[in-house]
């Protein structure tokens, strides 16, 4: 399928694929509205394609398309971009990614590779600590079975999930085993992490349609203190978002100088947001999100708003960047 760009003066069809079968559908569901919403209408044409929990494809009419998939690429091929708001397994790690780039079609966003090791908490790890980032310790475990595997408390999670689903966090060693098994109904590896009881900043990274990366204000996300920010606090209208962060020049620059590295090591495109704690004079990364959530109340665009990109600016970034991108 080869993609023709629109004649000069005509708009742009943006496919939006949100939704997705995953514990994250509803985060895609309204990921992909906002973004239809806000697209410029002069310069693009939004067409909304949602994949259910049950992974069945619907069209903008809400109804499935009779061949499925199949019906689905049909109405791509009449697309010259793809906008993926999938969020989690199945959209963000990559599966979304292959099936553009299978099907010859630009996309928004980051690469397979990227993706996939993003997505991954353990081997995001992995990779962290090769580039000289700090992480917290933890232990893969694919059992609830056998003792804590580090001293609590510590934070259960699954390795390949987002949006906090089946994050808990741990203090006696019977909440250990229900932790563990709550998080493997969501994927079949566990992550048991030491707790890092710090403040939590996040980072944002733009690539523009220049090419060039542009890094926004860091947002520190204020929770009361020994808790988590959970699923609820994401989602409910409630978090304690700071812009920009209260953050020494030492440590402003350390963390930049390290989502600019871990963005280029996995080779990311579009945007990414990259999660820390900031334990003392410790900066430790927590985790990767290559489709973070892109509401307009979400974090990443709040932070490059701040610096006078506004959320309908954002987008065009976007897709633009995936229009000239060759990947």
């Amino acid at each position: 399928m080869n993609t023709v760009l629109p004649s000069p003066g005509a708009p742009i069809r943006v496919a939006v694929i949100g939704g997705g079968q995953n514990c994250e559908h509803d985060i895609g569901v309204a990921t992909a509205a906002a973004v239809c919403a806000a697209l410029p209408g002069e310069r693009y044409t939004a067409v909304p394609i949602t994949i259910g929990r049950d992974g069945t494809w619907h069209g903008s009419d809400g109804l499935p398309f009779p061949d499925g998939p199949a019906g689905a690429l049909r109405l791509l091929s009449t697309c010259h971009v793809v906008f993926p708001a999938v969020h989690g397994p199945r959209g963000e790690d990559g599966a979304l990614a292959a099936w553009c780039e299978l099907a010859g079609l630009p996309y928004v966003g980051s690469g397979v590779r990227a993706g996939a090791l993003a997505m991954d908490k353990h081997t995001t790890k992995l990779l962290a600590r090769d580039l000289g980032i700090a992480t917290a310790r933890a232990v893969c475990v694919t059992r609830p079975d056998g003792p804590v595997p580090l001293p609590l408390p510590v934070v259960v999670k699954p390795v390949a999930a987002g949006s906090s689903h089946g994050v808990r966090r741990v203090d006696a060693p019977q909440e250990y085993a229900p932790a563990v098994a709550a998080a493997l109904d969501l994927d079949s590896r566990v992550l048991v992490e030491e707790f890092v009881d710090g403040r939590e900043v996040d980072v944002a990274v733009l690539r523009q349609a220049d090419g060039t990366l542009l890094v926004g204000p860091a947002l520190q996300i204020v929770t009361a203190p020994g808790t988590l920010f959970d699923t609820t606090d994401k989602y409910d209208g409630t978090a304690d978002f700071r812009i920009p962060a209260d953050l020494t020049p030492t440590e402003r620059e350390t963390l930049k100088n390290a989502a600019l590295t871990l963005f280029e090591a996995l080779g990311c495109e579009g945007t990414a947001r990259f999660d820390f704690f900031l334990d003392g004079s410790r900066i430790v990364l927590n985790e990767i999100n290559t489709m973070p959530g892109m509401t307009a109340e979400s974090q990443v665009p709040k932070m490059f708003a701040a610096v006078g990109l506004g959320y309908a600016e954002l987008l065009t970034e976007l897709v633009e960047g995936a229009l000239r991108t060759v990947r």
